[in-house]
């Protein structure tokens, strides 16, 4: 049988005072499969907004959730709030989820199933296959992706379709054995390509929904952070520092 008691969230949050709540409710209505447990580590990286108090003032009011925010004193990036919340997570498994409403905790299900079955040590959820709902935005983000995705699988040899997406799911004595040094938004390719190297891992792929934001709405991703993708890609995928 497959040890799965826990599932820790991870959540990093950088000036989502508006959102964060919607999340949250999301979280905190979520039942996932067998009973699993959640524990929820938010990492506040040094908002400017009132993020961090919106966090605070959920927890009071829903103290069963067990809530647990983490604070940066500086702005680090996405991936540095990401290493902060995977060190401290205890759970059996860990998942990434952003702070905005773009992807759905509903189907954290669809990620644990290939797990539960003794499939998979690490599921990615891929924006691009299934029947998913599918929010039209950006035709140069959707191009974009599709060649950060063929790059780093040229390097890793894997078949991914989304090596960009934010919902990956790792069993946690893999993802806390790897050495992270990305802080900002090339945590994708380094974990990507890093994971690809442990050994005997099985790395699963299940069709998710995307509910994708304008930068009117908050997006943050920007080309400076798809050039930096290829250098991680190089670094620590072709290279494999």
């Amino acid at each position: 049988m497959v040890k799965f008691n826990t599932l820790s969230i991870v959540i990093p949050v950088y000036n989502e005072a508006r959102t964060i709540h919607q999340i949250l409710d999301l979280l905190r209505e979520l039942r996932l499969v067998n009973d699993i447990g959640k524990e929820i580590i938010l990492v506040d990286d040094c908002s400017t907004d009132a993020s961090a108090d919106t966090i605070r003032a959920y927890a009071a009011r829903y103290p069963e959730l067990g809530l647990r925010l983490l604070a940066h004193a500086v702005n680090q990036g996405k991936g540095a709030a990401l290493h902060t919340g995977i060190r401290e997570a205890t759970g059996d498994y860990v998942i990434i989820q952003d702070a905005d409403l773009e992807y759905d905790p509903e189907e954290y299900n669809l990620l644990i199933k290939p797990v539960l079955k003794g499939f998979a040590d690490v599921v990615f959820g891929s924006r691009f296959l299934g029947g998913n709902p599918h929010r039209i935005l950006f035709f140069w983000h959707s191009i974009g992706n599709q060649v950060l995705t063929f790059l780093s699988n040229m390097c890793t040899d894997l078949n991914l379709t989304d090596m960009e997406t934010c919902y990956k799911l790792f069993r946690r004595d893999i993802i806390q054995g790897l050495k992270l040094e990305e802080n900002r938004f090339g945590f994708e390719p380094e974990v990507t390509a890093k994971v690809a190297r442990v050994p005997n891992v099985r790395i699963y792929e299940v069709g998710i929904s995307y509910y994708g934001r304008t930068y009117a709405e908050g997006k943050k991703i920007g080309w400076r952070d798809g050039f930096r993708a290829i250098y991680c890609i190089v670094k620590y995928g072709l290279l494999g520092q």
